[in-house]
């Protein structure tokens, strides 16, 4: 596709590092205009820098966990652009990994807040412009573990499959408004924030970090790791007028992980 986006806005959460950079990099490349939030400012520095798109990329930060700050970063994008008309909800992660016995009720609840809360109170806030206009496509970052599940990722497998619910039910709900509404379901992705927190989530697996990743890529038909860049690809198709006939889906990009 040949700026595919051209002319688009879009919104990504969790976006200065990791699946949501890459797909920043990939909306950028394909013409769009994109507001990017998370917490940490010197790590939003250095984003913007390597994306080196001058006016077309702003940060807005604020954390995920947070409404006030979430539905400020939509109302943010939409003083600075004009509309959204691509959100990308993207902030998440694993957080606190232990056995359900040994698991508190706040890490249970921040698990929800992070990756289910932020994408509800996200798209709530960017549907109002959406469908004023008719327009629009919500992407929701989810994960393999939104259709599997593994041992000590219980609070995490709960909340991306309510991710994936969530989109399901949005799309019927509003597909004849002009919305498209997906999940993408990214498999194990070596980014510099698994290189960081990994070796911690693995050693909660009772693994070493490279045995935890051989794990995940043979759990796979392709039996390695998923890239950003083929993440950020999906994401592109489905932000452009090409994936207007997708809605309602959990894409899987695992190299053939999940069973369905």
């Amino acid at each position: 596709m040949d700026r595919a986006l051209q002319g688009k806005v879009a919104a990504v959460t969790g976006g200065t590092a990791g699946i949501g950079l890459g797909i920043a990099r990939a909306f950028l490349a394909e013409g769009a205009v994109v507001a990017l939030m998370a917490r940490g400012r010197a790590r939003a520095e250095r984003a913007l820098a390597e994306l080196d798109a001058g006016e077309r990329c702003v940060f807005i930060p604020g954390d995920a966990m947070v409404q006030a700050d979430v539905e400020g970063f939509v109302d943010g994008t939409v003083e600075r652009f004009g509309r959204v008309d691509v959100l990308v909800n993207n902030a998440g992660g694993a957080g606190e990994l232990k056995p359900l016995v040994e698991l508190s009720d706040e890490a249970f609840d921040q698990a929800m807040k992070w990756n289910l809360y932020s994408t509800f109170w996200a798209t709530r806030r960017a549907l109002k412009t959406m469908l004023a206009r008719g327009s629009g496509s919500v992407i929701n970052i989810s994960s393999v573990e939104g259709k599997i599940g593994k041992p000590v990722f219980t609070a995490y497998t709960a909340a991306k499959h309510a991710v994936n619910g969530f989109t399901k039910s949005l799309a019927r709900e509003v597909g004849t408004e002009g919305v498209t509404v997906n999940a993408i379901c990214p498999g194990l992705v070596i980014t510099d924030i698994v290189r960081e927190n990994g070796p911690a989530v693995a050693e909660a697996m009772g693994l070493s970090f490279e045995e935890m990743v051989d794990l995940f890529a043979q759990e796979s038909a392709v039996k390695r790791p998923n890239t950003v860049e083929e993440v950020a690809a999906m994401a592109v198709l489905l932000a452009s007028d090409a994936g207007a006939g997708i809605t309602g889906a959990t894409l899987s990009v695992d190299g053939g992980t999940a069973p369905y």
